[in-house]
């Protein structure tokens, strides 16, 4: 490890977008320093599946998804709370794995990449003066020419920095649950079953392993007694066939991964001088399947922008606002999107009549899913 505390770049946060970013810049010859507060591997509240959109470049970063065998899936399965039902094909599709063996991966990549990695690391806060950043972390202070704030879905960040959405979106209150299980279910096929409050998918992943993962809201929770299992048993399987799902799987967890305090709403991209990327910068709905996807192609958006900034070829008022014009131009689109879906889903009647005017029209659901969806890149 580099003893260095002087950066051209440090990354707030290890996950996809905090990692592909610094191997990007990394590979550009710039110094990257990069602080995760876990050590890989490392499981996380994620649905576990990755648009096809994204399959080119994480190849270009080094990953070898063909020799992994991973599955391939291209069919929808969507459920009412009642158990109404609609199937369709999705338009590109995509393949599962777990962020336990990505994640993992792209770690091992960015340290061959030069990246100093360091691993078990608070980030308390990062500043900006005198044209520079101070991070400030549990390993010390370190400086940096330009820092991005990669830290996913919430952070004691957002709330140091009070940002807006914060005033807002930190009162709904979603909660994320992740399980890995063994199921009997078609391998090609992404499965979403709707609840009073929330939503479970389901797909396969690597090893025949599937990631069962539902976002529901807090109160769910609070009205079961904090009790995951009660919560489960009570609302979760007012849905016949998330019932025979939930009481079929052979769960390989001993607890879920949770995540609480999930937010929706509109975020700023940069928040003083740092530039927020993945879902730090805009998270969309889960039901959309495209998190992942969005939070790789925001990092070769921002590795772009910083690029032009590290090379003296722009300022930062201007990298600054390219990388937000550029952001907005590919994702905002899809958000708005994103919440207009979910306000259907989670919603008996609402997710029930939208099932009923859908299933004749299969062409609808595929509109859909082109619109929280990008190209190749």
């Amino acid at each position: 490890m580099n003893t260095n505390r002087t950066y051209d770049v440090a990354i707030a946060g290890g996950g996809l977008a905090g990692l592909s970013l610094a191997i990007q810049l990394a590979r550009k010859g710039w110094r990257v320093g990069l602080f995760e507060k876990e050590s890989y591997p490392f499981h996380k509240v994620c649905g576990e599946y990755i648009s096809m959109e994204s399959r080119d470049f994480l190849n270009g970063l080094g990953l070898p998804l063909e020799a992994w065998g991973l599955p391939v899936i291209n069919q929808l399965y969507i459920t009412a709370p009642n158990g109404e039902s609609i199937k369709a094909p999705l338009p590109l599709g995509g393949f599962g794995v777990s962020r336990y063996k990505l994640d993992a991966a792209l770690a091992n990549i960015a340290k061959e990449a030069g990246v100093d990695l360091f691993e078990n690391t608070k980030v308390y806060d990062i500043h900006f003066e005198e044209g520079n950043h101070r991070i400030q972390t549990s390993e010390g202070l370190f400086k940096a020419n330009l820092a991005c704030a990669c830290f996913g879905k919430k952070s004691n960040l957002d709330v140091k920095w009070k940002r807006h959405f914060m005033k807002d979106g930190g009162k709904q209150n979603y909660v994320g649950v992740k399980y890995h299980v063994r199921a009997a279910l078609p391998e090609q096929e992404i499965a979403l079953h709707n609840f009073p409050g929330g939503y479970c998918g389901i797909s396969k992943i690597e090893d025949g392993r599937y990631c069962l993962c539902y976002l529901t809201k807090s109160e769910n929770l609070k009205n079961n007694g904090q009790s995951i299992p009660a919560m489960e048993e009570k609302i979760l399987k007012q849905n016949p066939a998330l019932r025979k799902l939930l009481e079929e799987v052979v769960r390989l967890f001993d607890e879920p991964v949770t995540i609480a305090q999930i937010s929706f709403s509109k975020k700023t991209q940069v928040e003083n001088h740092v530039l927020c990327i993945g879902d730090a910068a805009g998270m969309i709905t889960p039901l959309c399947g495209n998190g992942m996807s969005m939070a790789l192609h925001a990092s070769r958006i921002a590795a772009e922008s910083t690029a032009a900034f590290l090379e003296n070829r722009v300022t930062r008022d201007e990298m600054e606002k390219s990388y937000q014009e550029n952001w907005n131009r590919q994702f905002a689109g899809r958000l708005k999107t994103g919440r207009l879906i979910q306000r259907f889903f989670g919603k008996p009647f609402w997710s029930i009549v939208l099932i009923r005017i859908m299933k004749p029209f299969p062409f609808l659901v595929r509109s859909l899913i082109r619109q929280t969806h990008g190209e190749k890149f």
